[in-house]
C-alpha cells in the first residue's frame, strides 16, 4: 500500500507522537509498503524550530526509506491564543502543499491533535478519493479545556465543531485506550467506526538495563542513591510541583534523589520552585539523546507517573508504556478513574497514588526503598505486561491489518457504486 502520514509531529522531535509516527512510518516500509509523512518543521517541546530547519517553507528528506514533506509552522516559545491560532493556521496552509506533491495514496492516517488539520486532510481524502483513518492521541477540545488551557467560549465552540467534522468525515477513528472509545460514542460517533489501537513502545529498544552497572548514573553522581525519576513534559497537566514537594519531605533521607528530565525553559521555572521549597535533593536535567533512553530508565529504581487531579479520564501518557516496558516499578499519581492508572494496576507494575498528594508519594516512594523485593515483582510484572499488550510488532500488525481493511471496503464501495443500475424494463422482464 501507498501510505500518507498526516503528523504535526515527527523525527527528530524526541518526545510525545514523534518516536510514535516515526516508528511506524518506518515500520510499514520494512514491510513492503511506500509511505510519505506531511509535517512541519521540528520544534516540540522547546517551541524553537531546530538548527538546520530554521527559515525553510518546505523541507524534503528521505529517512529509512520514508519520504519526510517539512512545511512551515508559525512557531512562539511562549505561545498566547493568537500564537496557537497561528501555529495551526500556519501548518494547515502551508502542509496541502507538500500533501499534493507526491504520489496518490491508498489511504491516510491523520493523528490529532491539533484538530484543524483534519480539515486539509479530509479535502485530500476527497480529492484522492482515499480513506482516512483518524488516530485520535487526545481528544480537544475537552482536554484543554479542562486543564484550562482553552477558555474563549468562541474559540471552544469553533473547536466543538472541528471535533465533529473530524470524527463524521473519517472513515475509521483509531483510539489510543478504552476511555476514548467511551468519550467518543457518548457524542454520537458509532461504535463500529472505531478501533482501539494501544500506543506502543519498541520493546526491543526499551528493556531492563544494569542498575549499577550505569553510565548515566556515574555521570551524574546517582551512583549509592535510591532514585526516583520523572522524564518527560513538564506542562500544566503534570504539575510536577507534586513532586517537589513530595521531595522535601525526604530531605532527612541522603539515600534518596529525585531526577527530573525536561526542555530546559521549563527546567528553569521549575529551579525556582525547588529553590523557594529548599529541596535540594531534587536534580533537573536537560533531554537526553533518544538513543540513551534505556539507559536513563535504567538508572532509576522508581519512575514515576503525574498527573493533576482535574485531568480527563481518558488521558493517557505515552510514558506509561516506556516505563512498564524499561521494567523499573512506576508510581503513578494520577485520577484513579484515568486510563493511566488502569493500565497501572492491570499490569500490576507499580503503585498508583491520589494525584497533587505530596504525602502519598513520598509514602509510596519510601515503602519500595523499604521493599526491594516488591520493586523487583513490581518491575517484572510490568515489563512482562509490556511485552503482551504493547510490544510495536503487534500495534504495527493491527494498524496494518486496518489500513488493508478501510482500503478494501472503500474499493468495494467504488466499484458497487460504479456497476451500472438495471433499467426498469430490465426489471420487468
Amino acid at each position: 500500500m501507498r501510505v500518507l502520514i498526516y503528523s504535526y509531529n515527527y523525527y527528530p522531535e524526541p518526545i510525545g507522537i514523534a518516536p510514535l509516527m516515526t516508528e511506524l512510518a518506518e515500520g510499514l516500509v520494512k514491510r513492503g509498503h511506500e509511505v510519505r509523512v506531511v509535517t512541519g518543521m521540528p520544534n516540540y517541546p522547546q517551541r524553537q524550530i531546530y538548527d538546520g530547519y530554521e527559515d525553510k517553507l518546505y523541507l524534503t528528506e528521505e529517512r529509512h526509506g520514508v519520504i519526510i514533506q517539512r512545511s512551515f509552522v508559525w512557531v512562539k516559545p511562549k505561545p498566547n491564543l493568537v500564537d496557537r491560532v497561528l501555529l495551526d493556521g500556519s501548518f494547515v496552509m502551508s502542509s496541502m502543499v507538500q500533501a499534493l506533491r507526491g504520489w496518490r495514496p491508498d489511504v491516510i492516517l491523520l493523528t490529532v491533535p491539533p484538530l484543524p488539520i483534519a480539515v486539509p486532510a479530509n479535502l485530500l481524502g476527497w480529492l484522492y478519493r482515499c480513506p482516512v483513518v483518524l488516530n485520535v492521541q487526545d481528544i480537544l477540545p475537552e482536554a484543554a479545556v479542562h486543564v484550562g488551557l482553552l477558555k474563549n467560549p468562541a474559540l471552544i465552540r469553533v473547536m466543538e465543531k472541528l471535533e465533529q467534522f473530524a470524527y463524521s468525515t473519517a472513515h475509521t477513528v483509531s483510539v489510543i485506550a478504552d476511555g476514548f472509545v467511551d468519550n467518543l460514542t457518548s457524542k454520537g460517533v458509532p461504535t463500529e467506526k472505531i478501533t482501539c489501537i494501544p500506543n506502543w513502545v519498541n520493546t526491543n529498544f526499551i528493556q531492563p538495563l544494569e542498575r549499577d552497572d550505569n553510565a548515566f548514573r556515574r555521570e551524574f553522581g546517582l551512583e549509592g542513591k535510591f532514585v526516583a525519576l520523572y522524564s518527560g513534559n513538564i506542562a500544566l497537566t503534570q504539575g510536577l510541583e507534586t513532586v517537589v514537594e513530595a521531595a522535601t519531605q525526604m530531605l532527612d533521607n541522603p539515600e534518596i534523589v529525585f531526577v527530573i528530565v525536561g526542555e530546559s525553559r521549563a527546567l528553569a521555572k521549575l529551579q525556582e520552585y525547588c529553590d523557594a521549597q529548599g529541596a535540594s535533593n531534587v536534580k533537573l536535567l536537560p533531554f537526553q539523546p533518544r538513543e540513551r533512553l534505556p539507559e536513563m530508565l535504567a538508572a532509576a529504581d522508581v519512575s514515576l507517573i503525574v498527573q493533576r487531579r482535574h485531568v480527563v479520564s481518558f488521558n493517557m501518557p505515552s510514558k506509561t508504556q516506556v516505563i512498564l516496558a524499561s521494567g523499573r516499578p512506576a508510581i503513578a499519581s494520577v485520577p484513579s478513574t484515568g486510563s493511566a492508572a488502569k493500565a497501572i494496576e492491570k499490569s500490576r507494575g507499580g503503585m498508583v497514588v491520589e494525584p497533587e498528594n505530596p504525602q502519598a508519594l513520598a509514602d509510596a516512594i519510601l515503602h519500595l526503598q523499604a521493599h526491594p523485593e516488591l520493586a523487583a515483582a513490581f518491575g517484572k510484572q510490568g515489563r512482562q505486561f509490556a511485552l503482551d499488550r504493547y510490544s510495536f510488532e503487534q500495534s504495527l500488525n493491527q494498524y496494518e491489518a486496518l489500513f488493508e481493511r478501510v482500503v478494501a471496503s472503500t474499493q468495494a464501495n467504488r466499484i458497487f457504486s460504479l456497476r451500472p443500475k438495471k433499467s426498469s424494463a430490465n426489471l420487468s422482464s
